[in-house]
């Protein structure tokens, strides 16, 4: 279905790159999960209505879109609606040369907004600049604004394997910079929970 009918669609809106990953381990769920950017939220609320219009993919789509209940598709999808830091307004691909297949995604639940408003200025202030520096890959950075985890903030790195990815971790907890933040009590106690998936890309993603 991502493949063949949902990502060249949504490339036809205009809107790509499209990450489609699954998890790298086997799990009771195997879940998917897809990255949908989009530049405004205008822009968004007008998909499903020109996914409608679309024939080429009501046809690509049909044996997804008609499932019947005793052969669903799917058991359950859920949405998360985010907006990106305003320190990385832009979604980057992984580097070239690297071709990465290892995905980390991050979820920082805060224990208030305004907790979770400093975390994402503790952002802002170096730890974007050093998770870049040290090789990490940043693929997004962005605030929940709609989501069953909130407040929190959600990011994504990436390597080219887990040793790899595991080194640049590691460079990241060394720097200085990361160092003289954490340290900074103006910093402390904005994060409560750290959930952590990796991923790996699947033959439908454009990332």
């Amino acid at each position: 279905y991502w493949q063949n009918a949902a990502v060249p669609a949504y490339n036809r809106l205009g809107i790509q790159p499209v990450g489609v990953f699954t998890e790298t381990d086997d799990s009771p769920t195997n879940s998917i999960y897809v990255l949908l950017p989009s530049d405004s939220f205008e822009a968004f609320a007008k998909i499903p209505a020109k996914l409608a219009a679309d024939a080429a993919y009501q046809k690509a789509a049909a044996d997804f879109l008609n499932a019947p209940k005793t052969n669903a598709a799917y058991e359950r999808f859920e949405s998360t609606l985010l907006v990106a830091f305003d320190g990385m307004k832009r979604m980057t691909l992984p580097p070239a040369d690297k071709k990465p297949n290892v995905f980390e995604l991050r979820n920082y639940i805060s224990s208030s907004e305004n907790k979770g408003l400093n975390k994402i200025k503790m952002f802002e202030s170096g730890e974007i600049g050093v998770m870049k520096e040290v090789g990490l890959a940043p693929i997004f950075y962005s605030r929940m604004l709609v989501g069953s985890k909130m407040p929190s903030l959600v990011y994504m790195t990436c390597g080219e394997n887990m040793e790899e990815h595991q080194k640049h971790w590691k460079a990241c907890s060394a720097a200085q910079v990361w160092k003289d933040l954490q340290a900074d009590p103006q910093y402390k106690d904005n994060v409560s929970t750290i959930i952590k998936i990796i991923l790996k890309r699947t033959a439908a993603s454009q990332i």
